[in-house]
C-alpha cells in the first residue's frame, strides 16, 4: 500500500462524510445486508488500480529505453506525470460535488481515463513507425506525442475520479447500515491494494516479453494494453451496475465556498489597508461582514493546519522516487535471486508488502510500547520521525550507487579513445601501443581497454601500425597471422552498458571459412574469415550458441550470461566441427555484468516504508484530528496538494541540479529533507493541538441581534433572489447562508 492509496481512500471517505443525502433512499436489492452496487464499485476500484499501477510500474523503462530519453528527462516526465495525478483531484471533486455529481463525474472521466490508457498501449508500438522493420521507430516524435497526449488524459482521468467512487459507494447505504459501510471501506481499501500489488508484479513481467510483428522487441504494447483493457473492464462493470446505484444530486462543495471566504477576507483586507481602520484580531476576520462567524472559525483551524503542511513536499519528493531513480538504479544490478528473476521495475512491490507486515506492527506493538515508556510521541513527532526514515533511505540507496559505480565500466570522455587489443596469433606476441609495453599469450586478449589521448604507434615483431582513433569511442584491436607479418583490424565497440539488463555479444570469426552463429531466434547473421559479428542482446540465463557452416555442420557452445555483461566469442583458427569444438571458442570479456544484487536495495526500501508508515498515517490522522466536522475534505485536498508539489520539486533538481553523480543527488535530496525536518520540528514545537468540536459547540448558540440580524437579511435577500427549485444544484451557497450567526 502506498501512500496515495490511503489519501484516495481518506479523501473519498470524508467526502462521502460531508455530502447531505437524498431526502428519499430508494429501496435496493441486498445481500449479506449489503447492497448489490457496491459489488459493482469494489470491483471497479480493483481494476482501476491495477490499470493505474500497472502503467505507471514500467512508465520510467519506457520513457528510457523507448523513448530513449536520458535518466534526468525521464525523471522530470515522469514525476510531471504525478504531480499532475494529485492535482486533479481537487478539479474531480468540484465538478462532482457541484455540477455532474458523483455517477456522472466517474463515468464520463472513466471514458478519458480508458481513452488515454489506449492512446498510451498505441503509442508503444514500434511497428507503425518501423518502416525499415530494424525495431526502431523511424517517426519517434509521434510517438512521444501520443504519449503525452495519453499521460494527460489518464493524469485527468484518475485525478478526476479519486475523490468520487469511494464516496460514491458510501452514498449506497443508509443510515441503518453503519456498520456494513465500515465493513465496504475495508474492502474497498483492499481492492485498492490488491489492485495496485498484482498489476506491479503482473505488468513488469510483460514488459519483459518479446513482441512484434515486423522484429522482436520489449512488449511495451502488452504491459500498456493490460491495464487499457483492465480499464475497459472497469468502465463497463461501473455502468452495467448503473440501475442498482443510489445516486445523490450534487449539493455545492466545501472547498468552493472556503475559497470564496478566504478571497472575500484578503480583497476586504486590502480596501481596507489604511491605518485609519482599526486592526483586527486575524486577517481572516476581515470576511466578518459577509460570511458567519462560525465559518470563520473553520477557516482558521484550517489555515492553521494548512500552514504547517508547507514543509511537508520535500518528504513526497523523495518518496515518490521509487518509481523513477530507484528503478533506474535496479537497472544496473543483478536481478537474480535464484528462484525467481526479479525486474527493476518489480522492486517496488518492496514498498506495499513491507507496508501490509509494518502497520499493524507500529500500531499494535512499537506505540503502545512507547507510550509505556511513559513518551508523548505526538503526531507531529511522528511525522519528525519519518522524514528522518526517509532521509536516512536516501544515504543507503547513496550507499548503494557508490558500490554501483565501483562496477560500471569507465567509458572514455569526448577526448579520449580506449582500444582492447586480441592475439589470434599462435604465439605469444611483445607489444607496444603508444607508452603501453605488455606481451599478449596466444590466442589471449588485454584484460582491460587502455587509453590514448592522440594518435600512438602499434609496435609488433616486425611491424609498425600507426594508429589513429577516434575520441569518445572503444575499440578492439585484433592481431592476425598474415604470412610471416601480423596484421591488424580494427572494430567499433559498445560504449554504453547494456540496456534492460540484457547481455551485448559478438563473435570474432579467425577460422578459415564463413560462419552463421545463432541463439534462438536471434541471429548473427554471416561471419566472414577475420572479421567480427553485429552485437546481438542475449537475455540472462543459459546461452546456447549454434555455429554452423555452409556444409551445415553445428557446434554448440553454451554459456551462463549475468545481467548487463558484453562479450567477444573467439573462434580461434585452430577451431574444427566435432564432440569437442566448443574447446576452441574463448570468451572475452569486455563489460563486466551487473555484481551488485538488487537485494541491497531492500534496506533503503525498508527505510522509506517506516518513514512512510510514521509519516503519512499519521498525517492523516492528524489532519483529520484537527479539522472542522465539514472541512476534512479540505484539509485532504490540501495533503494531496503536497504529494504533486513534492513531484514538482524533483523534476525541478532534476533538471536544475546536474549533479555529475547519482550517489551525489540521493545526498542532496537527503540534506534538504533533513533541513525541512528541522524547520518542521521547530513549527511542530509551537503548534498548540485543538478540539474542533469544542470550537464549533461555542458558535452554537445564536445571540438575540444576531437573530434579527439575520432575519432583516434574509428578507432582504428574500426580495432580490427568487426561489430555486428544490433538485437544482448549486455551486455555492446563498447569502443566507454566509450571514454571521453568532458572536464569540
Amino acid at each position: 500500500m502506498s501512500p496515495k492509496t490511503i489519501c484516495i481512500f481518506m479523501i473519498s471517505n470524508i467526502f462521502a462524510e460531508s455530502g447531505e443525502k437524498e431526502k428519499t433512499r430508494p429501496k435496493t436489492a441486498t445481500v449479506c445486508g449489503y447492497p448489490i452496487s457496491i459489488f459493482f464499485i469494489v470491483v471497479n476500484e480493483f481494476c482501476e488500480r491495477f490499470s493505474y499501477y500497472g502503467m505507471r510500474a514500467v512508465l520510467v523503462l519506457y520513457f528510457k529505453y523507448f523513448l530513449r530519453w536520458d535518466d534526468d528527462f525521464a525523471t522530470t516526465i515522469y514525476h510531471t506525470f504525478v504531480a499532475l495525478c494529485y492535482l486533479t483531484p481537487i478539479l474531480g471533486a468540484i465538478v462532482a460535488d457541484s455540477w455532474l455529481g458523483k455517477f456522472k463525474t466517474i463515468i464520463y472521466l472513466s471514458i478519458v481515463y480508458t481513452v488515454g490508457q489506449i492512446v498510451m498501449a498505441v503509442s508503444a508500438i514500434h511497428d507503425i513507425t518501423d518502416t525499415n522493420r530494424d525495431g526502431v521507430p523511424d517517426n519517434m516524435p509521434l510517438h512521444v506525442a501520443l504519449s503525452m497526449v495519453g499521460l494527460i488524459l489518464i493524469a485527468l482521468g484518475t485525478g478526476g475520479i479519486k475523490p468520487c467512487v469511494a464516496a460514491f459507494g458510501g452514498d449506497q447505504f443508509g443510515d441503518h447500515q453503519e456498520k456494513q459501510r465500515g465493513t465496504f471501506f475495508s474492502i474497498f481499501y483492499l481492492s485498492i491494494n490488491a489492485g495496485s500489488l498484482l498489476s506491479t508484479i503482473i505488468t513488469p513481467i510483460l514488459r519483459a516479453q518479446e513482441c512484434g510483428i515486423h522484429s522482436q522487441q520489449k512488449c511495451y504494447p502488452l504491459a500498456f494494453g493490460v491495464p487499457a483493457a483492465l480499464m475497459v473492464v472497469a468502465l463497463i462493470v461501473f455502468i452495467v451496475g448503473s440501475g442498482m446505484y443510489n445516486k445523490t444530486a450534487p449539493q455545492g462543495n466545501i472547498m468552493v465556498k472556503v475559497c470564496k471566504c478566504i478571497g472575500f477576507a484578503i480583497k476586504n483586507r486590502f480596501r481596507h489597508r489604511s491605518t485609519q481602520y482599526p486592526k483586527r484580531e486575524h486577517w481572516m476576520d476581515w470576511a466578518d461582514e459577509k460570511y458567519a462567524k462560525l465559518l470563520i472559525a473553520q477557516v482558521k483551524m484550517v489555515l492553521k493546519v494548512l500552514f504547517l503542511y508547507i514543509p511537508l513536499p520535500m518528504f513526497w519528493a523523495l518518496f515518490d522516487q521509487q518509481g523513477s531513480r530507484w528503478t533506474l538504479q535496479a537497472t544496473t544490478m543483478d536481478g537474480d535471486f535464484g528462484v525467481l528473476i526479479i525486474q527493476p521495475d518489480q522492486m517496488q512491490t518492496v514498498n506495499p508488502i513491507l507496508i501490509l507486515i509494518l502497520v499493524p506492527i507500529v500500531d499494535s506493538v512499537l506505540y503502545p510500547l512507547i507510550a509505556k515508556c511513559n513518551v508523548n510521541f505526538t503526531p507531529l513527532r511522528r511525522m519528525t520521525v519519518g522524514m528522518v526514515f526517509a532521509a536516512l533511505a536516501f544515504v543507503a540507496a547513496a550507499l548503494v550507487q557508490i558500490q554501483i559505480d565501483q562496477t560500471l565500466p569507465k567509458f572514455p570522455s569526448d577526448s579520449v579513445s580506449q582500444a582492447k587489443f586480441i592475439n589470434m596469433v599462435n604465439t605469444s606476441l611483445p607489444i607496444k601501443a603508444g607508452t603501453n609495453n605488455f606481451t599478449l599469450e596466444a590466442y589471449t586478449a588485454s584484460e582491460d581497454f587502455l587509453t590514448f589521448d592522440d594518435s600512438f604507434n602499434l609496435i609488433l615483431p616486425n611491424a609498425t601500425y600507426p594508429n589513429s582513433l577516434k575520441n569518445g569511442s572503444r575499440y578492439t584491436i585484433v592481431i592476425f597471422q598474415d604470412g610471416v607479418i601480423p596484421s591488424t583490424e580494427t572494430f567499433n565497440d559498445t560504449t554504453q552498458k547494456p540496456e534492460q539488463g540484457a547481455n551485448t555479444i559478438r563473435f570474432l570469426n579467425g577460422f578459415s571459412s564463413v560462419l552463421n552463429a545463432t541463439m534462438g531466434s536471434l541471429d548473427f547473421k554471416a561471419i566472414t574469415s577475420n572479421s567480427m559479428s553485429i552485437y546481438v542482446d542475449v537475455p540472462q540465463g543459459n546461452a546456447e550458441f549454434r555455429i554452423k557452416n555452409e556444409a551445415e555442420e553445428e557446434c554448440i557452445y553454451s554459456q551462463e550470461l549475468g545481467f548487463g555483461s558484453s562479450y567477444t566469442l573467439m573462434i580461434l583458427p585452430t577451431f574444427t566441427f566435432g564432440p569437442n569444438c566448443a574447446d576452441s571458442i574463448r570468451s572475452v570479456m569486455d563489460i563486466r555484468p551487473n555484481t551488485i544484487h538488487m537485494a541491497w536495495q531492500i534496506p533503503q526500501y525498508f527505510l522509506i516504508t517506516v518513514g512512510e508508515v510514521v509519516f503519512s498515517v499519521t498525517g492523516l490522522e492528524f489532519s483529520y484530528s484537527q479539522a472542522p466536522s465539514n472541512m476534512k475534505a479540505v484539509l485532504q485536498a490540501g495533503w494531496l496538494l503536497t504529494v504533486a508539489v513534492g513531484n514538482i520539486i524533483v523534476l525541478v533538481i532534476a533538471e536544475a541540479a546536474k549533479l555529475p553523480d547519482q550517489w551525489a543527488e540521493y545526498i542532496l535530496f537527503a540534506s534538504l529533507l533533513m533541513v525541512v525536518c528541522v524547520i518542521f520540528a521547530i513549527m511542530a514545537h509551537y503548534y498548540t493541538y485543538i478540539d474542533p468540536t469544542k470550537i464549533e459547540a461555542q458558535f452554537a448558540e445564536i445571540s438575540p441581534d444576531e437573530k434579527k440580524r439575520k432575519n432583516s437579511m434574509e428578507m432582504a435577500s428574500k426580495d432580490k433572489v427568487k426561489p430555486r427549485d428544490e433538485g437544482s444544484s448549486s455551486d455555492s451557497s446563498s447569502d443566507e447562508e454566509e450571514i454571521p450567526q453568532s458572536k464569540m
